[in-house]
């Protein structure tokens, strides 16, 4: 009986989806939780299994359409689908079999031309599937064909590149869309077809013996000059110097000639990201054919697994890294001057001088910051903390504080600590406002928000109930949330709900920002980078005194329709005050 595949919800505010990609086929089949379709919202980018076994029958809702929460996405049909779509199939084969004995095809043998009679003879026997060009952007009616991949009668395997298109906007390739031989080419290159016109067709794999005499007719042509019997009679004219025609075993060189076609095999092994890549869109494959980096060998962070731009541009990086490394040892011998040198020109980003469509999340992200200034009265005020108190206790704690609870003791835990404690004290900063309803909530819990730095743009995890847990809870919990939002892991619950949030831009070395508010919150606390400076302190004994503290900006964004600045001034201060005191010692075991 046949399955509906609906559109989850996926999350509480979410109530519909795009559907970025399909990782399956009308006609393919597909197991029980098998990854089906890319799903992208609002808050995160997921994809959604099968719930069923059996055969994809239909899709409804194509790629860059979207559709609501609980509408049907595609339809799964049972085992008996999949076995009387494919029963047809050896039936028309067998009938294309005895078709070569046919006195048609002995007369089409004449010039090479015969090849391609031959392949469209079997192709519509078989009932090949047609390889259509595909919508590649919303104003694209037409691609022309570069170049193709397969010639008629290769084999080829589902989503491998098996042509070049070129259109208006973007240059990309063409997977085949099922498992096969390449039975006609309906398009040649430098000819250009519309949106939806057939390319060619991919007929069964049975199919191959008729294109397989082709292979071997050319191989006695080149077996000709094999038969020379030159290299004998070569010891004959010994004498005879002018026996330099010995050379013309040099034309046994085309031997590896033979050897060539395996190369592009291999260059297709890597393109597709054969091995350990699996399945990568050509955009990626491009991307790292021309910064030279070896699909097999990276980890993709994408959905599934799947490997990303980032991927292969971080890679790139990494190896151009280790291409320098090896220059400073080398320059041990040479004047120190040139290690610099080998290091002044880092590699251009790839992204220089192109133009790409905005992402759902990051055109998300661009409505809601704009949304968030025109909505609220922002402002930000900023104080200077001296936490050398708790660097000091960090320095001595941290081994055996990652040795017991698994994470890294980064100076964020103890902001974040010492922010829900002032929030309890100041609950005016941990609240919303409803200007139509004239009313203001100051919440019960501390729901903390954490600004992660993901490939696809700034993403706020929650983490709830924050004032319940301690430093290495919130140590704990503060890594687990970074991690599954870097890796496309978190939940779309995860990314809701939150009182109130921190920003940590001094991890890329900035001193203070003044970040924007996540609404409906009314309140973000943005950390700037921790670094040594000569500070004026008061020594008992020495008075005045200039020594090296380790200090920090905090700078706290308000919403001042209902956070006044004395109410911002007093948070600020309770936080100052719990950090400069620097009593973490039992929450550390000291």
């Amino acid at each position: 009986m046949p399955t509906s595949v609906t559109m989850p919800r996926l999350g509480e505010s979410v109530t519909e989806g795009t559907v970025t990609r399909w990782l399956k086929q009308e006609g393919e089949r597909v197991e029980v939780d098998e990854p089906l379709l890319e799903v992208s919202t609002d808050k995160v980018d997921t994809e959604i299994p099968s719930p069923a076994a059996g055969v994809l029958t239909r899709i409804v809702v194509a790629e860059d359409e979207t559709a609501e929460v609980g509408s049907e996405l595609a339809v799964i049909g049972d085992e008996g689908d999949d076995a009387g779509s494919a029963a047809p199939a050896p039936q028309q084969e067998a009938q294309a079999e005895p078709e070569p004995a046919a006195p048609v095809e002995p007369s089409t043998e004449k010039p090479v031309e015969a090849e391609a009679p031959a392949p469209q003879a079997s192709g519509g026997s078989a009932e090949g599937t047609e390889v259509k060009l595909p919508a590649l952007g919303e104003s694209v009616t037409e691609g022309t064909v570069t170049r193709w991949l397969k010639a008629v009668g290769d084999s080829v395997e589902v989503d491998e590149p098996l042509v070049e298109v070129s259109t208006d906007k973007v240059d990309t390739e063409i997977p085949s869309p099922v498992a096969g031989t390449l039975l006609e080419i309906r398009v040649g290159e430098d000819e250009t077809a519309e949106v939806g016109g057939v390319l060619a067709v991919v007929g069964s794999a049975s199919a191959a013996p008729a294109a397989a005499p082709a292979a071997p007719a050319p191989a006695p042509q080149q077996a000709k000059p094999e038969p020379k019997p030159e290299p004998k009679p070569e010891p004959t004219p010994a004498p005879v110097i002018e026996s330099k025609p010995a050379p013309a075993p040099a034309p046994a060189a085309p031997a590896p000639a033979p050897a060539q076609p395996a190369a592009p095999a291999a260059e297709t092994v890597k393109a597709n990201g054969a091995g350990d890549a699996g399945y990568v869109t050509p955009l990626v494959r491009k991307l790292a054919a021309e910064k030279g980096v070896d699909l097999s060998s990276l980890t993709g962070t994408g959905v599934g697994g799947r490997i990303r731009k980032q991927d292969v541009i971080d890679a790139a990086e990494k190896a151009a890294a280790a291409k320098a490394a090896p220059a400073p040892a080398a320059a041990a011998a040479a004047p120190a001057a040139e290690a610099p040198a080998a290091k002044a020109k880092p590699e251009p980003s790839p992204l220089r001088g192109r133009t790409e469509k905005l992402t759902r999340i990051r055109a998300t992200i661009a409505r809601r910051m704009v949304e968030s200034l025109q909505i609220s009265a922002q402002l930000t005020t900023v104080v200077e903390v001296d936490v050398t108190k708790i660097a000091q206790l960090r320095n001595k704690a941290k081994a055996d504080f990652q040795a017991k609870h698994g994470v890294k003791l980064t100076f964020l835990p103890f902001f974040a600590l010492a922010t829900v404690e002032a929030l309890q004290q100041h609950p005016v900063v941990n609240s919303s406002i409803d200007v139509e309803a004239g009313t203001v909530t100051y919440h019960g819990s501390e729901h903390l928000g954490i600004a992660v730095d993901a490939p696809k743009g700034l993403v706020v995890p929650v983490i709830k109930d924050a004032g319940d847990l301690n430093l290495a809870g919130l140590a704990k919990r503060i890594a687990d949330v970074a991690d599954r939002t870097r890796n496309n892991k978190i939940g779309p619950d995860e990314l809701g709900g939150g009182t109130f949030t921190l920003t940590n831009t001094g991890s890329r070395g900035a001193l203070f920002d003044t970040p924007i508010i996540n609404q409906p919150q009314v309140g973000i606390l943005g950390l700037g980078a921790v670094v040594k400076r000569p500070v004026i302190v008061n020594d008992p004994e020495l008075g005045e005194i200039i020594v090296p503290r380790s200090m920090v900006y905090l700078a706290l964004s308000y919403d001042h329709r209902i956070v006044d600045g004395a109410d911002a001034a007093r948070f600020l201060g309770t936080l100052k005050e719990r950090l400069e005191g620097g009593h973490f010692e039992a929450d550390l075991g000291l």
